[in-house]
């Protein structure tokens, strides 16, 4: 059993911590940490009554190295997992590299004023986290995450040849309103906005921002007009 900080406490950071809180035989003290402390308070109370667990709270601007390193240092944890804002990633890896702590996020850097999904600024940590002897497991939720997981297995060991990958994702709510979100509505906006990009004949192609689409019969949802956007997991599946 292990310790684990859990820093961001969006709707994301909500669901970790939820789903952290469901194997106590893993992690065995869950710590989460925000900016905003109501609501770490809010999720605590939510898992308290969902799951009997307690878990602990705290404030915490992660933009602030030394911030985290602190509070690493006070609890002690085995895993960071990082489910704050990407801008936020290089200083968490950083304040886990000074602590020695391993270190897991869901979604790539990107900087502040350039709505730019790239790896290359976490990928240049490779080397200080093997030197150091830590994990730094990136991208690791459902995309990216579970979808190259899923890629991975199916060249593994379903096909001899895989010559066309296509990541269809659908959001089934609808409440009635002509934009929604089930995450960061910056980060969502910032990602629509961005010129699309796809590999094809060994280069990258781009394309303006949501200047294709096709309607794709999603199961269990129906048909939805999909449009093509790009996404970090693409660049990962490729380098892979």
């Amino acid at each position: 059993m292990s310790k684990v900080l859990i820093v961001g406490a969006g709707g994301v950071g909500g669901v970790v911590a939820h789903k952290c809180a469901q194997v106590p035989e893993v992690f065995s003290e869950i710590l989460l940490a925000s900016r905003t402390v109501a609501r770490c308070e809010a999720i605590r109370d939510a898992v308290r009554e969902r799951t009997g667990r307690e878990i602990g709270v705290a404030g915490l601007d992660a933009d602030q190295v030394d911030q985290t390193v602190a509070l690493i240092r006070k609890f002690q944890p085995e895993l960071v997992i990082n489910v704050a804002l990407p801008y936020q990633d290089l200083a968490i890896m950083d304040a886990c590299l000074e602590t020695g702590v391993a270190y897991l996020d869901t979604a790539n850097y990107e900087p502040p004023d350039t709505p730019r999904f790239e790896y290359k600024w976490q990928w240049a940590y490779q080397e200080r986290f093997k030197t150091a002897g830590l994990m730094a497991l990136l991208g690791s939720g459902f995309d990216p995450g579970v979808t190259n997981v899923f890629c991975a297995y199916a060249a593994r060991k379903y096909f001899d040849e895989i010559h066309y990958i296509d990541i269809l994702d659908c959001n089934a709510g609808d409440h009635g309103h002509p934009f929604a979100t089930n995450f960061n509505p910056e980060i969502n906006i910032r990602e629509i906005t961005q010129p699309g990009r796809y590999w094809e004949d060994g280069e990258w192609k781009e394309i303006p921002a949501m200047s294709e689409s096709m309607m794709w019969d999603y199961p269990e949802i129906g048909p939805r007009n999909s449009f093509l956007l790009y996404h970090e997991e693409l660049e990962s599946l490729v380098k892979n």
